[in-house]
């Protein structure tokens, strides 16, 4: 299992942009150089960001990005999921009925992987952009 760039990067930066909004909306440049994330790769990933309403832009010349709600309202998997990320320890899909391999049961550890898929989501669910505040 393995959690790919798209939802770490976007768990940094809304981690960096939750320390460092306090005086001044923050601008994507900032974060890029704070947490050596490509700028392009930041644009999209708060395009997406924004939309799920994660993130408000703020015009101007001291224009930036601020959280759209308080950091500990924003829980880790609300981030992951904006950015079409998902926590996945299973190959098969769990609402198919073939089982994992194909065939009609599923592989001897597939509650375990199934078990941990869970835990996982749950540590995520448990944990606010608050926590992570430097």
């Amino acid at each position: 299992m393995k959690l790919t760039s798209k939802g770490r990067y976007a768990v940094m930066a809304m981690a960096d942009l939750a320390s460092n909004q306090d005086v001044k909306p923050v601008s994507l440049n900032e974060i890029s150089v704070r947490q050596n994330i490509s700028l392009s790769y930041l644009e999209q990933l708060f395009f997406k960001l924004k939309n799920k309403k994660l993130v408000k832009s703020v015009r101007g010349p001291s224009g930036g990005y601020v959280l759209e709600k308080s950091p500990k309202e924003i829980k880790i998997s609300n981030i992951i999921h904006a950015v079409d990320e998902q926590v996945k320890t299973l190959n098969c899909k769990k609402e198919s009925k073939k089982g994992c391999h194909g065939k009609a049961v599923k592989c001897i550890t597939h509650n375990l992987w199934d078990d941990l898929e869970k835990h996982i989501n749950n540590f995520f669910d448990n944990i606010s952009l608050n926590d992570l505040k430097k």
